[in-house]
């Protein structure tokens, strides 16, 4: 009876915090692609929850990045941060700017870094 022909395996790579895993790779989106999420998803989600804090978002849209990642955005009373992706953080803005939902900035210290938000209307079903 004939052996059955065995397939070298690749070598893997340890996962370490310069050099992610290949499951992480990819799983991971490609550099500048952006988050994994819509203006109507984050809407949708704000909205069904009474407040959602900034980790929360990170969380269920896995929009990672570094603790300290924040992105810039303008409002009409200025500039605010927002811990999320460029991206996410400028749906963030559209949907404060239009009025569908509200703010909570950090108390201490005092600066204009959002660390939750809330729904201003309710969803029309």
């Amino acid at each position: 009876m004939a052996e059955p022909a065995t397939v070298p395996e690749a070598p893997v790579a340890p996962a370490t915090p310069e050099a992610p895993g290949p499951a992480a790779q990819a799983a991971a989106p490609e550099q500048g692609e952006g988050g994994r999420c819509t203006q109507a998803q984050l809407r949708r989600f704000i909205k069904s929850r009474p407040y959602v804090p900034m980790h929360e978002l990170r969380r269920r849209f896995e929009l990672n990045g570094g603790p300290d990642d924040v992105s810039p955005v303008r409002i009409e009373d200025g500039m605010i941060w927002v811990g999320l992706p460029p991206r996410e953080a400028g749906f963030i803005g559209e949907l404060v700017r239009s009025g569908e939902i509200g703010m909570e900035l950090c108390h201490d210290p005092v600066v204009r870094m959002v660390v939750g938000v809330f729904a201003m209307r309710p969803i029309a079903r």
